[in-house]
């Protein structure tokens, strides 16, 4: 696996994890979020309170494909947790980035597709 395969698998981990920290670490100060169907995040700010509202508890995480080549970037897999009323809920989920730096990268731009699989 690449540095930056292994780089996004750590991110992915931290979110799984609830790694408040490693998560904003990790992109940019002009981070762009893109959740498609939901709304798009801008900027530091508004990125670190979308990932603390978004951690409540550590849930399972099934890494399926991670895949690089330059700046550009895509994970896909499947996250364990809990729907809105408590109940188990699995849902799918592909990521795509842009990352900025080489030997240190940073995600600059996330879009977001996610389902939760019946």
């Amino acid at each position: 696996m690449t540095e930056k395969g292994k780089f996004l698998r750590k991110f992915n981990e931290a979110f799984a994890k609830g790694d408040t920290q490693f998560i904003a670490e990790s992109v940019t100060q002009d981070i762009q979020w893109t959740m498609f169907g939901d709304k798009t995040i801008n900027g530091m700010e508004e990125f670190k309170k979308e990932i603390e509202s978004m951690v409540q508890s550590e849930c399972g995480l099934e890494l399926d494909k991670i895949i690089t080549h330059g700046n550009t970037a895509a994970v896909n897999g499947v996250i364990h947790s809990q729907d809105q009323n408590g109940n188990p809920a699995a849902y799918a989920f592909c990521d795509v980035y842009t990352l900025r730096g080489f030997k240190n990268p940073r995600i600059k731009e996330m879009k977001s597709y996610f389902t939760k699989i019946k």
